[in-house]
C-alpha cells in the first residue's frame, strides 16, 4: 500500500458500533467490490467497497465480512474470508494477503479461506433471524448492473426465505457520517496532497497548454505524495467548458484570456478530498473575470460562516439563493424588480447557480448522507458555490473541504490559496 498501515483500532471500533445497531440474533454480511473487465483480459483498477474498507480495511478482491454479535461461540462472531493465495496467479499479479496479514489489518482474529465460507455461513444464518445486507441508496445515483451484495442478496432471499432480511445502508450512513480521528487525518492528508497539485498548476500553466496537460501535472503531484490517484475524474475545464459542470474529457486548449476552472481531489487510503479553483490561464483576471470570482468568492466565505451544528444542507442551499440574488443583482445579471416579478417555482438565481453548494466527503467524494441531514461534529462536507454564465463562456467555482465542529467549523483547505490577488501575485513569481 501507498500509505502508512491504518491502526487496526479504526475498524475494530467501526465494527463495535456496527454491532451495536443490529436487532438481537442478527447477522450482517458485508461483500468486496466487483473487480470490473476493462476490456480483453484486463481489470480497471481495483477499488474496494466502501463499507468494506471502513469496518476491516482490507482493499483485496474476492473478501466477505461476515458479523454475528450474539452468536454464543466468540469464534463465530466476526468473521473474515479472503481467497487463498495461489502461487500461480503471485507470479502475473504478486503477493496476496495471508490469514496473518489480514489479521494485522483488521484486528479479526477468525480469519479463513474463501473455500470454507459456505458451510460456515449455513450454520450461522441458521443461527440467526435476521440477515442484513448492503445495496445501492443513493437518491441520484442507481448503477445498470447489481453489485456483488445484491446479487448475494437474491440468492439469499431464495435459499432462506423464512428470514429477515433486512437493510444494512442506513446504518452504514449513520456511522460513517461522522469521522473518527483517525478518518480526519486521512481526509486532512488528502487535502494536503491536493494542496500541492494546486501550486504546481499555479507555477506551470500557461496560454496553448491543453488541459489534459494541466490534469496529468496534477496526476504527477498526486501519485508522488502517496495518493493512489484521482478521488474522482479531475474537471479540467477552460473557458466556455466551465459551464458543463461534470466536463471530464480535458482535451481543449487552454487559451489567453480565458478562465480555467478546477475541480480535483487527491484520494488517500480511500479517503477523497475535494478541492475546486478558477484562476486565470494568463496569470491576470481582467476587469469582469475580477468582478464574478470576488462576489463568487464574498458567497464562498458567508457559505461557509452558515456550516455548523444543527443546520442541514437543505438549510444551507436556501440562504445561498438569498445571497446570490444580491450578488447578481450587482453584477447586472437581473434586476431587483425581475425578482419580485420572478415566475413562482423558477427563481432567477437557477439561472447562474444550477447545482447545490454543499456534500458530504469521505470514503466516497459524494459520500453517505442526505440534504436533510442534521449536522453534526465530526462530519465532513464541502463548500461550493458557483457561477456559471455561457453567455459569457464564464463559469466560476470555489470549493473547499470543511469539517463540522461543536464551535462551528474546520476549514480544511484554510491554506489553499484562493484570494484573486493573491492567485495573481503567484501566478507571476
Amino acid at each position: 500500500m501507498r500509505y502508512s498501515q491504518i491502526p487496526r483500532d479504526l475498524f475494530i471500533r467501526n465494527r463495535q458500533k456496527l454491532a451495536s445497531k443490529l436487532e438481537k440474533k442478527s447477522l450482517a454480511l458485508v461483500h468486496s467490490n466487483d473487480q470490473m473487465l476493462r476490456n480483453g483480459d484486463q481489470f480497471y483498477p481495483y477499488r474496494q467497497n466502501s463499507d468494506l474498507f471502513y469496518l476491516t480495511g482490507i482493499e483485496q478482491e474476492m473478501t466477505i465480512l461476515l458479523l454475528c454479535p450474539d452468536h454464543p461461540n466468540k469464534n463465530r462472531q466476526e468473521l473474515l474470508f479472503i481467497r487463498k493465495p495461489d502461487p500461480k496467479l503471485e507470479s502475473w499479479e504478486g503477493k496476496k494477503l495471508d490469514k496473518i496479514g489480514a489479521q494485522e489489518i483488521s484486528g479479526i482474529a477468525n480469519v479463513h479461506w474463501l473455500d470454507k465460507y459456505e458451510s460456515i455461513e449455513r450454520e450461522l444464518i441458521l443461527d440467526a433471524e435476521n440477515i442484513y445486507c448492503s445495496s445501492h441508496e443513493l437518491v441520484k445515483f442507481k448503477p445498470e448492473y447489481l453489485s456483488r451484495d445484491e446479487r448475494y442478496l437474491a440468492r439469499l432471499k431464495k435459499k432462506y426465505p423464512l428470514h429477515g432480511m433486512k437493510r444494512l445502508s442506513p446504518i452504514m450512513t449513520e456511522l460513517r457520517l461522522v469521522k473518527e480521528p483517525e478518518e480526519l487525518a486521512l481526509i486532512k492528508k488528502a487535502a494536503e496532497i491536493t494542496k500541492g497539485g494546486f501550486e504546481r498548476i499555479l507555477s506551470s500553466i500557461k496560454p496553448g497548454m491543453k488541459e489534459y496537460e494541466v490534469e496529468a501535472e496534477l496526476s504527477h503531484e498526486f501519485i508522488r505524495k502517496g495518493a493512489a490517484g484521482h478521488a474522482y475524474q479531475p474537471i479540467i475545464a477552460s473557458g466556455a467548458n466551465a459551464c458543463f459542470l461534470h466536463y471530464i474529457k480535458n482535451d481543449q486548449v487552454c487559451r489567453d484570456g480565458d478562465l480555467l476552472l478546477l475541480d480535483f481531489g487527491a484520494e488517500y487510503a480511500n479517503y477523497s478530498a475535494d478541492c475546486s479553483r478558477t484562476i486565470p490561464v494568463n496569470g491576470r483576471f481582467n476587469s469582469r473575470q475580477k468582478d464574478i470570482y470576488n462576489a463568487n468568492l464574498r458567497v464562498f466565505r458567508k457559505t461557509k460562516a452558515i456550516i455548523g451544528p444543527g443546520t442541514t444542507i437543505d438549510k444551507i442551499n436556501k440562504e445561498v439563493a438569498k445571497l446570490w440574488e444580491e450578488e447578481h443583482v450587482r453584477l447586472g445579471l437581473y434586476s431587483t424588480r425581475d425578482i419580485q416579478e420572478q415566475p413562482k417555482g423558477a427563481p432567477l438565481h437557477l439561472k447562474y447557480l444550477i447545482h447545490g453548494v454543499s456534500h458530504f466527503l469521505g470514503l466516497d467524494v459524494h459520500d453517505v448522507g442526505s440534504k436533510q441531514e442534521i449536522l453534526k461534529p465530526g462530519m465532513v462536507l464541502t463548500c461550493e458555490p458557483g457561477i456559471y454564465i455561457p453567455a459569457e463562456n464564464t463559469g466560476i467555482r470555489l470549493e473547499n473541504d470543511i469539517m463540522v465542529t461543536e464551535a462551528g467549523n474546520v476549514d480544511l483547505m484554510e491554506d489553499v490559496i484562493i484570494d484573486s490577488e493573491e492567485i495573481e501575485d503567484l501566478m507571476h513569481r
